[in-house]
């Protein structure tokens, strides 16, 4: 995981501002109160595995608060995962609270309030999934936000520790592990979640989890080819193309949507990649797989809420 922000260096009056505004544009829209501010301490390390992201922080005391007025926001179709590594975390909403301790894991969806409490010097994994990957194994989450996944259960101990395996392999896994990763975790979450409400959970087949994993893989592999099409896609896994957007649409997608998003999510990435400065948009773009910029402006603008231009520049900025 990479090194996003570190208040070292940086002026004591300066740093919590620093931080919150690390925090707003890189995870969620929220407000926070330090307990000692001049005396604030912070850092951020940011990376991906598939479609999850992670966010491991390591801070000061502080206080945080998500609002009604915090809503709107593209984490609203997020859902968040926190496990500490170290202190504590305390979450409140939906009328329940939950102290966090090393090792044990609680949902929080960022579309209603809630609140948090970072212990001293605690470091908290945040694991940030897509909303419907986890809705179609779980239904309503409502019931099952700030409920801890404790070691009491052989199922929260292995969603635990598989949270935990996790930042150490960010960016080195290839896309089909990191599709396979992915889906593992999701299950895990889904059956620890589900055993915690006593709801039933109702993960895919592992015959439709293997042919996801394929088509996934697919995509990856072709993603840069222009001419890349879903039957190409649906061959390539050995499925029908009408198969395959049967089984992507538990994820409630199809491969026409999952190529473009994931060109799209690649275009980000070099985007926002200092190696990759020199590179115009347009080259970018055509290495990709777009063929016409103006599309691909529209689409990315559609995804994203910000033209692949501004984009570039904010990275800019930020190097």
């Amino acid at each position: 995981m990479r090194k996003i922000f570190t208040t070292v260096g940086l002026h004591p009056r300066d740093r919590f501002d620093y931080w919150m505004s690390v925090i707003r544009r890189d995870i969620i829209e929220n407000d926070a109160v330090p307990a000692r501010r001049r005396a604030f301490r912070a850092e951020l390390r940011a990376g991906a595995i598939g479609g999850i992201k992670l966010a491991l922080a390591r801070s000061s005391e502080l206080r945080i608060s998500h609002t009604k007025r915090h809503s709107g926001q593209p984490s609203d179709e997020q859902l968040f995962v926190f496990m500490p590594l170290s202190g504590t975390k305390t979450l409140r909403q939906n009328g329940r609270q939950a102290v966090l301790e090393p090792g044990q894991v609680a949902l929080v969806d960022p579309r209603l309030p809630h609140e948090g409490c970072f212990s001293e010097d605690s470091e908290v994994l945040t694991v940030i999934l897509e909303r419907r990957a986890l809705e179609s194994r779980l239904g309503a989450i409502h019931d099952l936000t700030a409920r801890p996944l404790t070691s009491g259960t052989a199922e929260g101990r292995l969603a635990a520790g598989y949270l935990a395996m996790l930042p150490p392999q960010a960016g080195r896994l290839r896309s089909a592990a990191e599709d396979m990763v992915e889906t593992h975790l999701l299950d895990l979450l889904a059956l620890a979640l589900g055993k915690a409400a006593e709801r039933r959970v109702s993960p895919g087949s592992s015959t439709r989890s293997l042919v996801r994993m394929r088509l996934h893989a697919a995509i990856e592999e072709m993603l840069a080819d222009p001419g890349l099409d879903t039957e190409a896609v649906a061959a390539a896994a050995g499925v029908s193309t009408r198969h395959a957007n049967a089984i992507l649409a538990d994820e409630d997608t199809s491969l026409g949507r999952l190529i473009q998003a994931r060109r799209l999510a690649r275009c980000r990435d070099a985007l926002e990649d200092p190696s990759q400065m020199h590179r115009t948009v347009s080259e970018i773009a055509y290495g990709w797989g777009f063929s016409d910029m103006t599309h691909f402006g529209r689409r990315f603008r559609a995804a994203y809420g910000i033209l692949p231009s501004a984009c570039r520049r904010q990275a800019r900025a930020r190097s």
